[in-house]
């Protein structure tokens, strides 16, 4: 059997902007397309040059180095000729190696929001992929609406194809807009696309808002096409778009796809996959899906103890792929339910060589279900669990001693008027024969309480100096008046390194204490500190 290309759209840097709460800087835009080119993706769409200064300025040159730069824009306004829409212009004068126009071919859409004619829209679609092949661009054309389109009009919506064809778009993309088609429809559309443009010319776009945009685009390249559309992480207005981080995976390492397709990503690439998915998710201040197909943190983490014992034995009994070829990692979770078989496969991943039979595996797992019974979870709490083990083992020295601490909370009218609330944390710590005694203002109580515990702590305070407290959550594990409080605190410092720790009390202050304690001697601990 011949292995078939198929070519890989990333459309993150234009339609993932559309993201609630994602709002790209220009430097953000550059380290995406970087990421992006070495992933190995074949196009790379950069913005809308013309329609705002960030992606006009993004267009003022090449972005990629193999990937085929790619400029977004309207085809050409009814009533005006190619030369004398600003749109098209601007697309005509951006660095790009490809230009994307975007196409009505929902005949609803046409009379609606074009307010003009059937057949002037299909000269306007005709007339700017010609303009643009004319300026040397490759040309693809994302006919919106398409499926709705091919449902209330197919004979429109095959034209709109076709005239993207025959006027020589070297994709012809049909995008499912709204996110409401499913794949067994996807097929069927495909396979009639098919018959009036070649399948090597024809792509998919699809939008998640049914949950089907993975599965949809897959449909797409059962049924022929031979170019998918998508974005980093699945993001996108509303639902998001087909993940392209997901796709690859699928591609690259499914038995049905992986033996009959051939894709621009490499071997080495792919296993890069989840560095690729978490990098984008830190430029953009966003917290990764745990759960994310092939790349999130549970995506190979067992909970259950039987399940545990038998990935220990072989990993094929509870996994699809092997986590290392994307970058991934396996995880055996610490937990209730979880017996000795959970623990020493923890105990193992990190770093702790204890033999099955020790008897002090027995007494961490005791340990850890006594913690989770006041509401401690350590699955989620790596950082915690190590410091655990670690002074279970007698391995924790005494680096410092919280001897007091007080928080205070203040609301008030400042200066100029203004209804204000102020919190300042003082910590008494004693380091060795050394009394420490630190004050700090911060935006709330922990944020106070946490640039207070590390403002000095003596001869251990350059190991700690690159933290950063990067996310913070609370949980009520118990409810009614006697609630225990659940805090996990997220921390990060200059090497790149997260780890997350767990504070549990029925005050919130005290469980973010010890979450706060816990990653501190953490750090110690990894960076080597000694008495």
């Amino acid at each position: 059997m011949s292995v078939e290309r198929v070519y890989l759209f990333d459309t993150t840097l234009r339609d993932g902007a559309q993201t609630t709460g994602v709002d790209f800087s220009l430097e953000d835009k550059r380290a995406i397309a970087t990421l992006l080119d070495r992933l190995g993706i074949d196009y790379v769409e950069g913005g809308y040059p013309g329609a705002n200064p960030l992606d006009t300025a993004f267009f003022s040159e090449k972005r990629t180095k193999k990937a085929k730069f790619t400029a977004f824009g309207m085809t050409k306004r009814a009533g005006r000729s190619v030369s004398n829409d600003p749109g098209v212009s601007a697309l005509l004068e951006a660095e790009a190696d490809a230009i994307c126009f975007v196409a009505k071919s929902w005949d609803y859409h046409v009379h609606v929001a074009l307010e003009t004619t059937l057949e002037e829209n299909l000269a306007g679609i005709g007339d700017s992929v010609e303009a643009a092949r004319t300026k040397g661009r490759e040309v693809i054309v994302d006919c919106e609406h398409f499926f709705d389109g091919y449902k209330a009009n197919p004979d429109y919506a095959l034209s709109c194809a076709k005239t993207a064809y025959e006027a020589g778009a070297r994709w012809v993309v049909l995008c499912d807009t709204n996110g409401g088609t499913l794949p067994h429809e996807v097929m069927e559309i495909v396979n009639a696309v098919t018959k009036v443009v070649p399948s090597a010319y024809v792509g998919i776009h699809a939008h998640d808002d049914c949950g089907c945009a993975v599965a949809n685009s897959l449909a797409a390249v059962e049924a022929g096409a031979r170019h998918i559309q998508g974005t980093l992480n699945g993001l996108g207005e509303r639902c998001g778009n087909a993940n392209l981080i997901t796709l690859i995976g699928a591609l690259k390492l499914k038995d049905g796809y992986a033996s009959r397709f051939e894709l621009g990503v490499t071997d080495e690439a792919l296993s890069g996959l989840t560095h690729v998915s978490r990098q984008v998710d830190e430029i953009l201040n966003r917290q990764p899906n745990r759960h994310a197909p092939f790349v999130g943190a549970s995506a190979f983490a067992t909970k259950a103890g039987i399940h545990a014992s038998a990935v220990l034995k072989d990993p094929r009994t509870y996994e699809h792929v092997e986590p290392e070829v994307v970058g991934n990692v396996r995880k055996v979770l610490v937990s209730d339910q979880g017996g000795q078989s959970n623990i020493l496969a923890e105990l193992k991943r990190c770093g702790f060589e204890l033999e099955r039979g020790d008897p002090r595996i027995a007494r961490v797992l005791d340990e850890v279900k006594r913690k989770e019974a006041e509401g401690f979870a350590f699955e989620g709490a790596d950082a915690s669990f190590y410091v655990l083990v670690k002074r279970m083992l007698g391995e924790v020295p005494a680096f410092f001693d919280v001897e007091r601490f007080s928080v205070s909370v203040e609301r008030r009218y400042n200066a100029m008027g203004e209804l204000v609330t102020a919190s300042e944390a003082i910590v008494k710590v004693r380091v060795g024969d050394e009394v420490l005694i630190s004050a700090a203002e911060g935006n709330g109580p922990v944020n106070a309480l946490d640039v207070a515990l590390r403002k000095d702590l003596g001869k251990y305070q350059n190991l700690i100096q690159d933290l950063e407290l990067v996310d913070y959550k609370v949980r009520i594990y118990q409810g009614g008046s006697d609630a225990v409080t659940r805090v996990l605190i997220e921390f990060t410092d200059a090497t790149g390194e997260r780890w997350t720790t767990i504070g549990v009390s029925a005050n919130i202050i005290d469980a973010s204490f010890q979450a706060l304690t816990d990653s501190m001697i953490y750090k110690l601990l990894k960076g080597g500190a000694t008495l």
